[in-house]
């Protein structure tokens, strides 16, 4: 018969218990406290692997990873989606997919954003833009680089752009960005 242990091993385990007070007196009254007490803390790593599938908007993520821009157009309409929607927003007809990548691009609006989410807190302040494209019906949203941030202007708006893709896609939508369309000589 195997040996019981009489206390079981204890391990950090990578927690960090931050101030767990509580009373030390047998007084019924002293227990009042717990009601005013903050609330516990415990500071721990998170880890989860995390399978996500883009469905049917998979086809959108595959051009821009070889540098491409789709679309979506309801056939029947020509309604014309510049992020990716398998199924016409009116009709419910599925949508075909089409290539706009070297269509004309503008900037229709933008905000300069000086706190960002965790991937681009290093990169605050910068530029996010709705884009707009020749003979689409919806904007894209993505961020405008090669501009100074501190010094936005109302003459952005309307400015030329072209689309340029992170060399090593992370197969998110933030792997395109845009530049201002370079001035023809």
């Amino acid at each position: 018969m195997a040996e019981i242990p009489k206390k079981r091993p204890e391990t950090l385990g990578g927690y960090v218990v931050h101030g767990i007070p509580f009373p030390k007196e047998t007084d019924p009254d002293s227990l009042a406290f717990l009601k005013r007490m903050a609330p516990l803390q415990i500071e721990q790593e998170y880890k989860i692997t995390y399978l996500h599938s883009y469905g049917q908007d998979s086809p959108w993520f595959a051009a821009a990873s070889n540098k491409r821009l789709l679309a979506n157009r309801d056939s029947k309409t020509g309604y014309t989606y510049a992020t990716p929607r398998g199924h016409d927003m009116y009709s419910g007809e599925e949508t075909e997919w089409i290539d706009i990548s070297t269509r004309k691009a503008s900037v229709h609006a933008f905000t300069v954003c000086h706190f960002g989410s965790e991937e681009f807190l290093p990169e605050t302040p910068f530029v996010l833009i709705l884009v707009e494209y020749e003979d689409v019906d919806t904007l894209f949203m993505a961020r405008l680089v090669g501009v100074d941030p501190l010094a936005a202007s109302l003459d952005w708006i309307g400015m030329e752009i072209e689309p340029r893709f992170l060399r090593n896609s992370k197969l998110k939508p933030t792997d395109v960005y845009f530049i201002p369309r370079a001035a023809e000589a």
